[in-house]
Order: C-alpha cells, then sequence, then structure tokens
C-alpha cells in the first residue's frame, strides 16, 4: 500500500472512530470552540497588561480578572454561562478574547533549546 493509500485509510479509521465516539456532541463542542476563537477578531482592546495590576498578567478590560483565571474556571468544569452567571461584569466577547489571546500567544512562542557539545 503507497503512502498516500495508507495516509487516507489513518484518516478514514480516525473520523469513523471520532462519528461513533458522541460525534453529535463532539460536533456540536468543536463549533462553539470556533465560534468562541476565530469570531473575535482583535483582543487587544479587551486583554489590558498593567505591571501594576496582577504581576502584569493578561487581564479583562482593566479588571483584575485574569485570562488565566477564566481558564482555570473553565479548566475545573465550569461552563462559560456559569462563569458569566458568577461573574456578571464579564460577557461572553470577554470570553472570546481570551480564547483569541490563549491562540495568538501560542502562536508566538518559540522553544528554543542550546545544547553544549563538550569535548
Amino acid at each position: 500500500m503507497d503512502s498516500l493509500k495508507l495516509k487516507q485509510s489513518r484518516r478514514q479509521r480516525k473520523l469513523s472512530h471520532n462519528q461513533n465516539f458522541d460525534g453529535d456532541n463532539n460536533n456540536k463542542i468543536n463549533n462553539r470552540i470556533y465560534q468562541l476563537v476565530y469570531t473575535m477578531n482583535d483582543y487587544r482592546d479587551i486583554i489590558t497588561i498593567e505591571p501594576a495590576k496582577r504581576s502584569g498578567q493578561p487581564c479583562i478590560r482593566g479588571m483584575r480578572i485574569t485570562v488565566y483565571d477564566v481558564f482555570e474556571y473553565l479548566a475545573s468544569g465550569m461552563t462559560v454561562a456559569e462563569v458569566l452567571h458568577d461573574f456578571p461584569e464579564l460577557t461572553e466577547t470577554d470570553i472570546r478574547a481570551c480564547f483569541a489571546y490563549a491562540v495568538d500567544k501560542g502562536k508566538s512562542q518559540v522553544e528554543i533549546s542550546y545544547v553544549s557539545q563538550s569535548n
């Protein structure tokens, strides 16, 4: 089997596996993530970094709520709706801005490792 057919075969198996694993729910989640991340054009007006506030961590609209705080709440199992309910000063656009900031930050980080050669 040539490499192109092998790649196509693997892709088909992966697609069928994903469809068997609660495909409808995965599609809803993926669509929601797409809406949260890729519909946010510019987060720079929302995410602010002030050295005197929260040790220079990225905050939402100058408040003391950081991007990392939002992600910690979401990672702990809270939904976006629950975060918005607990923090009425936040908006869904603020949450989108957190995701957009994280995506942009991830793109800009480049890891460079230096390996010394000893003789």
